[in-house]
């Protein structure tokens, strides 16, 4: 149990320390706005896969996955620096797609709901907006 709590802990100071490299010391123009959602470090430390997803509409995912990969040896010998272990993981940047498969449900929640005549939330909050309005 205590290998688990340490695991955890290094993996957050890992998130921490990897989004404030890619926030403030990254210069590549293609890497655009990128949030870390998670970083799972193996047991045995030797490789730590960051997930990440990328904010904007219209913007070019793999363009800012090749980014991440042109960048991995700066990001990884800046977090070294920051570190204060033996060995800094090999990092592995992955896309998380919770985000798209949550809105992807949303969509078809929202369509079932539109087919049986029952409003969506966005729709209920927009009239009692405007009846809120209307009262004033």
């Amino acid at each position: 149990m205590a290998d688990s709590v340490k695991q955890r802990h290094l993996e957050g100071i890992i998130r921490k320390d990897l989004s404030e490299i890619i926030q403030f010391e990254m210069k590549d123009p293609l890497l655009g706005f990128v949030t870390i959602t998670d970083v799972k470090v193996s047991r045995d430390h030797s490789y730590a896969t960051v997930y990440v997803t990328f904010l904007g509409k219209g913007y070019n995912k793999k363009q800012g996955m090749e980014a991440l990969e042109r960048g991995k040896g700066f990001i990884r010998t800046k977090l070294a620096s920051m570190l204060d272990i033996r060995r800094t993981p090999e990092l592995v940047f992955k896309e998380d797609e919770a985000y798209e498969r949550g809105m992807h449900i949303d969509e078809i929640i929202d369509s079932i709901h539109s087919s049986n005549g029952v409003k969506s939330a966005e729709e209920k909050n927009l009239e009692i907006i405007r009846s809120a309005d209307k009262d004033k």
